[in-house]
């Protein structure tokens, strides 16, 4: 049978592609299609090399974990090993289901001139095939991650924020809210968003009944100690677009969540003047971004031990 090496390049790169574009969706990552695709074409370039030589260095699973940790990379740009990992999980997860959903299509259409050559399936089968097993590998994706997004409890996506200043402290009831991806522009530090009556344990009331006044450049008759934690945090959520949030950095921040406490300095709240919530279920939002910081920000875990 004739291998046609460029159909075999371009089927790569299309199916290469795809599940790059499907591991950035379930990341929630946002992808540049050039850098999609010139990773795609990394990856084809590689099954051509393979074909070729046929050398069984390419076989090498060191040689294909290697192959994917580029790929993500050049995909994704991570900043750090931890995301790099994490990309390079969801990559292979995405390939499984993408390569299981083909299999079956394969099985039912039953091509007659099809050849496994070097762990590659090779044949005339229709491209369509390829983007068909890609949608129905998507469809799978997305029904598996809405089935374990429903099993969690309302119970599970709650914490609870002490945040300390000049030895007093506030606490917050807070929601862990994956939508909340607010940061400090300049220094980059993360943003939990708090109700502005849970700081009155620790804030004046002339700093939390001005806050509109603070952030055009009124604080004149406070401290300097004060003007020196302020930060202005641009948002575009929580009802208002191209709003603005007064920011406070406090001494420290611990946060309690499924019976682990995280200790972080370098975090920033954001003052809210309104109610998160109708039913005051919860005072305070809390990125998800925040439990998966690296080495950017200080933090310890301390285990709670229960009775």
């Amino acid at each position: 049978m004739t291998i046609y090496l460029d159909v075999v390049f371009i089927e790569n790169i299309c199916m290469n592609s795809i599940i790059l574009f499907a591991t950035g969706l379930v990341t929630k990552t946002k992808c540049r299609i050039v850098r999609i695709l010139l990773s795609g074409a990394i990856g084809a370039l590689y099954v051509i090399a393979k074909h070729i030589t046929n050398n069984p260095i390419y076989s090498n699973i060191v040689m294909q974990i290697a192959l994917a940790s580029v790929m993500t990379y050049i995909a994704f740009s991570p900043k750090n090993l931890k995301y790099a990992f994490k990309y390079l999980v969801i990559f292979y997860l995405t390939s499984f289901v993408f390569g299981g959903a083909a299999f079956a299509l394969l099985y039912y259409i039953k091509p007659q001139d099809i050849l496994y050559k070097g762990g590659q399936l090779i044949g005339t089968y229709p491209i369509k095939v390829t983007f068909l097993g890609a949608m129905v590998g998507l469809i799978i994706l997305n029904l598996a991650f809405k089935l374990i997004k429903n099993r969690l409890t309302k119970k599970d996506m709650f914490c609870e924020v002490q945040i300390e200043y000049k030895g007093k402290t506030s606490y917050v009831h807070a929601i862990i809210d994956s939508g909340n991806l607010l940061r400090e522009p300049i220094t980059g530090a993360s943003v939990i968003v708090v109700e502005k009556r849970k700081l009155e344990e620790i804030l004046e009331s002339k700093i939390l009944d001005n806050l509109q006044n603070i952030m055009k450049g009124e604080y004149e008759t406070l401290d300097d100690e004060y003007t020196s934690r302020f930060r202005l945090i641009p948002f575009s959520s929580l009802g208002m677009q191209n709003g603005m949030l007064l920011g406070f950095k406090p001494d420290l921040v611990s946060i309690e969540f499924d019976g682990t406490k995280k200790k972080l300095e370098k975090i920033i709240i954001g003052i809210y003047d309104k109610n998160i919530t109708k039913n005051e279920e919860y005072t305070g939002l809390v990125g998800l971004d925040i439990f998966e910081e690296g080495s950017d920000i200080k933090y310890e875990y301390t285990r709670n031990i229960k009775a």
